[in-house]
Formats: C-alpha cells, structure tokens, sequence
C-alpha cells in the first residue's frame, strides 16, 4: 500500500490502543483542521459539523496514518435499533448518550492495494473507542450505531468487524427548517455492542458507575400518561383503601396515581418515585388534586420520601395491582404484537411484574409478587395469573427471561393463542444442552 500524503507532517504517533499492526489515537486540536479537510475533499459526504460529543480517530498502519473515524452523538430515535435494545420512551431519552454513532470513515490509500485495511482499522477504532470516548467526555459508552446505503455499498467491513444488522431507518433526513424531511432512500442500520453486556446494561434499572456520566434526567413535567389518562387513573384509585390515619395530608388518589405513573415511568426505587414526583409542573399538580402550600396562592406540595415509604409500606399490594391492571385493560385496545414479561423489586417491599409492549415499553398488564421463591404469590405464580387473566393471545408473541422458562408458563401463553421466545440458561442444563 502507498502511504497517503500528510498535509500536515507533524503528526504524532501516540497510542491508546494497539494490535500486530493497527494503532489508535485521538485527533489533537492542531490536527483538527488537517483531519477534516481530508474528510472534505475525500470522502463523499465530506466533514459535516461537529455537534455535541464529538471524536476524531486516526488509525495509522506501520507508522502511517491508514484511516479517519469520526464518532458522535446517535440518531433520537430508531425504531428498529430501540426495540433491539428493548427501551422505553424514557429510558431513550435518559440514556441516548451511551449509544455513539460512527458519523465518517475514510480508509486512506489506494483502493485494492490492501483488501482488509477496512475491517482492520474499524476492528482496531472500535477497541479502543469506548476507552478513549471515556477519557474525553467522562462517561463509557455501551453501543455504536452507523448507517450504509443498500444501493450503494454491502457492508462488508461492517459485518467482518461484528456489527450487527437490525434493520432500516424511516427514509427521512435532518433539514433544518422542517427537522426532518422524506428522502425515500432507507439507510441499512448496524449496531456494535461496546461492552459484552450492552443491550441488557441499556435496559437495566442500574447502569454501570463508569456509564452514570451520559444520563440525562428528563426535563420537568415529562408523565408517561397524557392530562386525560392522569385524571381518569386518580379517579380509579380514590376507591383504594387508605392505610393511613384520615387526616393524611395527601390523599390516597393522588399518592398512588403518583407511584404508578413514577412505575410506568421506569422508577424502581422509592427515592426515584420521590423525585419523579418532584419534577411535576404547578398546572399537574394542582389537575392532580395536591395540596396547596399553606400562605401561598400557586405553590402545590407533593408527597415526600416519608409519605411514598409509609403507604407502600402498609397499602394491599394486590389490590393496588387489581386497580392499576384493570385501569390499563381498559385502555389498552387490541394487545401489540411483541410483550415482554419482566418483574423488578422496589426495594424489599414489593415486587411488580408488567407485561409490556415491546416497543415502547408501555404496560399492558400488572401483578404484583413476593420474593421468596416457590411461594404462591412468587413471581413464577404471579406470571402464570398474569396471563391466565388476559383475554388473549391470538397472533402474540410474549417474550420473558430464564425465570419464567417453565412449563406452565408456556403452556398458558399457547393456550391463550400466542407463541412464546423464553431464555434458556445454566439453571435447566438439560433443557440448554
């Protein structure tokens, strides 16, 4: 291979990652101006702008600068790359961050001298990525996305470095005026999982520490619900008993309306629950019937750690399922053709097992289950009264984890008229040989 020419001869050759013959660094400052005029004259969509997080990669070969990577923040939303992962609204929104989308690569050199420099420098860019975006922006990413035209270009270096494809976007392009205009020119979608554990990371209640840092809290007054469906879930759970003293402050409707939104929110700890609460605007507040603040005109109160504690702590948790599971019934409609089952603790204190849309991650169906295993109300005994109680299944495909891998489970989902995909792992290794 001839070695490209350097316009700028004072190149460095620092490392950060390295294999036989592939080295990895970052761009400097003073190497941004050559390295993105190379991407203007080079390469096809030339440099683009540099908008938000935003890394230059430079890999060089035997000492010489090989090819150029530029990476930067990933498209808002995908439907194929967000039902791979298996996320929410909110959770996209909180986590966008953690996923990083390869925005330019230009190999350098004359085509068909070296037919695997391709794979080889996107194999040497990915394995130092996650490292060296860390060190600049503080945070570790878990996922790459990128985009090929089908009509153009197969892929092939992608699926020699292990992307992965997952499907097609929408068609449409940013335009400044409009957002986003049609084009009718679908991009194939690839995505790379950066860590060994990435989709099932982006989809925990807890991230990793080293990945804390590209959360982004929603902005106030976000509700998984729309004004109509808030007001109609408060009026569902004035009916539930108070387990409190008469004189609470704050009513039992609003107090559980607030615990389910915060749940269907993707809160799993009262603390968060607290602080969904928290970021309520003064107009949700007041529609959902809190308190006014004593010697103020506008300023409504909402319940606080204390208040969420005490009445978790001491309210029937299978009637406040019955009540949230016949609400969501109602306005569910016909059931989406993908549902996950998946239960998550709430600390100690009670355990919720949801069936949802895939899609989106909207519930469809709640129960709520002990910890202790092999129970009656364990969460396998809850799954299997979970589906028992739903109408049907025609056409649908429940998905759920190694937990509810059991005969009963899938024998109730077929019967009902779905299918079932459930993860099989080390606790059957019968079942898995």
């Amino acid at each position: 291979m001839k070695p490209a020419k350097r316009s700028n001869p004072g190149l460095e050759d620092k490392t950060t990652e390295s294999d036989a013959t592939a080295t990895v660094r970052v761009a400097t400052l003073a190497e941004r101006e050559w390295f993105d005029q190379q991407l203007a004259e080079r390469h096809y969509l030339g440099a683009g702008r540099s908008v938000g997080d935003y890394l230059r990669q430079i890999v060089t070969v035997r000492g010489q600068v090989a090819a150029l990577l530029v990476w930067g923040p990933a498209c808002y939303a995908l439907k194929d790359r967000d039902r791979w992962i298996g996320w929410s609204a909110n959770q996209r929104v909180e986590r966008l961050k953690l996923i990083v989308q390869n925005r330019r690569f230009l190999v350098l050199g004359e085509k068909g001298r070296s037919p695997n420099l391709a794979s080889q420098a996107m194999g040497a860019a990915l394995r130092a990525l996650a490292t060296q975006w860390q060190d600049n922006f503080g945070y570790r990413p878990l996922l790459a996305e990128s985009f090929t035209d089908p009509e153009a270009y197969a892929g092939t270096c992608y699926k020699a470095s292990n992307w992965e494809p997952v499907g097609f976007s929408a068609g449409y392009a940013r335009h400044r005026a409009d957002f986003y205009v049609p084009h009718e020119r679908p991009k194939r979608l690839w995505l790379r999982a950066l860590d060994a554990q990435a989709r099932r990371h982006l989809g925990a209640v807890t991230l990793p520490a080293d990945c804390a840092g590209g959360v982004i809290a929603p902005p106030s007054g976000v509700l998984p619900l729309t004004r109509p469906q808030m007001l109609a879930l408060e009026e569902v759970f004035r009916q539930a008993p108070d387990p409190r003293a008469k004189n609470a402050r704050f009513r039992i409707g609003p107090v559980l309306t607030l615990i389910a939104m915060a749940l269907l929110a993707g809160r799993r700890d009262i603390a968060e629950i607290a602080r969904f609460a928290s970021t309520l605007t003064p107009t949700q507040r007041h529609q959902l019937g809190l308190p006014r603040k004593r010697g103020t005109q506008a300023f409504y109160q909402v319940p606080g750690y204390a208040v969420f504690s005490q009445v978790l702590t001491r309210l029937d948790p299978v009637a406040f399922a019955t009540l949230l599971g016949g609400w969501l019934q109602t306005r569910a409609g016909t059931l989406p053709q993908a549902l996950a089952l998946d239960g998550k603790m709430i600390r100690d204190h009670i355990g919720l097992l949801t069936l949802a849309q895939r899609e989106d991650g909207a519930p469809q169906a709640v129960a709520i289950y002990d910890p202790k295993e092999g129970t009656a109300r364990c969460e396998q005994s809850a799954a299997t009264a979970l589906l028992t109680g739903l109408p049907a299944l025609d056409d649908k495909i429940v998905t759920a984890d190694a937990l509810h891998c059991q005969k009963t489970t899938a024998r109730t989902i077929v019967e009902k008229g779905g299918d079932y995909l459930l993860q099989i792992k080390g606790n059957q290794p019968k079942l898995l040989a």
